[in-house]
């Protein structure tokens, strides 16, 4: 019972640990002059992301491959169907031509190529199903076009967002950083061995566990920083930051996780990739449903319906 409370409060540093890194990072790099620009395409875009990195970092070191897939899947199932459903029933989301056309299609490739590159037996005919240290190889590619994409779009002036830079000192923003960093580690070691203990105890998959609380918890930097975009109508970062997440999560962090480890696939997680295909997919077709490109309240309420069904029947143990 002592592992439940301890997996709670490693969420804690985990999430303070991320906040106070991008903080103190993008105050030492404004001193010393390094362009706004480059502070919002590298500090902050991965900052939103760091707590799934640390976790599945940890959890690919203790080989708990469920925890690795299920962290990833579960938390781009949330960022679709609860942050962005959230988001639309709090203001329509608006979407812009280069996101529908280009950022949510690569969304949901990443998504396709994780469950075609698990199924070796059915793919390939081979005596084994796992993301293999050259499929993260190639995920990684695949995050290096679409960080020069990014780093174009934002250069040409297409992405027009302020960023709040705190002005610590340079000796201050090192120190925080250290302290960022030391709760990332401590939250995210905290995390997957406090999961992998309940699992043992309660007899529940790992699987199960990476899927519900740890990726809802590595979420929720997201989450807040879309539902106050939505709050401020800022439909344009609503969006972007989770369709981009959701290709960091995949291209990068699970790309360099099957480096770090190949993760093999677990019974049921085909179920959970399709429905990241799914939710992806319905991403897409919403934006055209309606007037204009957006998704409007009532596909926001979908959204939500479907995790709440999904995470019903997983709870349960359906698959």
């Amino acid at each position: 019972m002592l592992y439940i409370p301890l997996l709670v409060i490693g969420f804690v540093p985990l999430i303070y640990g991320a906040n106070l890194l991008v903080d103190s990072a993008s105050s030492l790099a404004k001193r010393l002059k390094i362009p706004v620009i480059v502070i919002g395409f590298t500090v902050v875009a991965f900052g939103t992301s760091a707590p799934e990195l640390i976790v599945n970092i940890f959890a690919s070191f203790e080989r708990s491959s469920e925890i690795t897939l299920g962290n990833i899947v579960g938390s781009n199932i949330f960022n679709i169907l609860i942050i962005l459903g959230i988001s639309a029933i709090i203001f329509p989301l608006a979407i812009k031509q280069n996101t529908t056309w280009i950022e949510i299609p690569l969304c949901f490739l990443s998504s396709l190529l994780v469950i075609l590159c698990m199924n070796d037996e059915i793919m390939d005919e081979k005596g084994f199903s796992k993301l293999t240290r050259i499929d993260g190889i190639v995920f990684l590619f695949f995050f290096l076009i679409f960080l020069v994409y990014t780093y174009n779009l934002i250069k040409s002036e297409k992405i027009q967002e302020e960023i709040a830079i705190k002005d610590y000192s340079i000796p201050k923003s090192v120190l925080f950083i250290v302290l960022g960093l030391a709760g990332l580690v401590i939250g995210g070691r905290l995390i997957v061995i406090s999961a992998v203990e309940i699992a043992r105890s309660f007899k529940i998959s790992e699987r199960i566990i990476g899927l519900t609380i740890i990726s809802i918890g590595t979420s929720l930097p997201e989450l807040a920083t879309s539902i106050t975009a939505a709050f401020k109508k800022n439909t344009d970062i609503a969006v972007g930051n989770i369709v981009g997440s959701n290709i960091f999560n995949v291209f990068f962090i699970l790309g360099l996780s099957a480096i770090i480890n190949p993760v093999p696939l677990q019974k049921g997680s085909n179920i959970d990739m399709l429905v990241n295909i799914s939710a992806s997919l319905l991403l897409f077709l919403f934006v055209f449903t309606g007037k204009g490109r957006k998704i409007d309240r009532w596909e926001g309420i979908l959204f939500v319906l479907i995790y709440v069904i999904y995470l019903i029947l997983l709870i349960f143990n359906v698959f």
